[in-house]
């Protein structure tokens, strides 16, 4: 399979120590939520991804693929 961008979107903005417990992640800041965008190579990554955010008591919002960019 190959690896796929995903953005999960989460209520609530994450401070200093709840972002370095997704150092792996790339990690947006915004009004009332927080964005992790990461790359992952399959579906029990994307599940383990899932169980650290909703173990922490957020709320996933929003989550999707990131579309690659087209081809040149």
């Amino acid at each position: 399979m190959r690896p796929q961008t995903y953005e999960i979107t989460f209520t609530g903005q994450a401070g200093s120590t709840l972002c370095a417990e997704f150092d792996d992640c790339e990690v947006t800041i915004g009004r009332g939520i927080t964005i992790l965008r990461t790359e992952l190579h399959d579906r029990g990554a994307l599940t383990g991804l899932l169980q650290r955010i909703t173990g922490f008591g957020l709320e996933v919002i929003d989550m999707h693929i990131v579309a690659p960019p087209p081809a040149q």
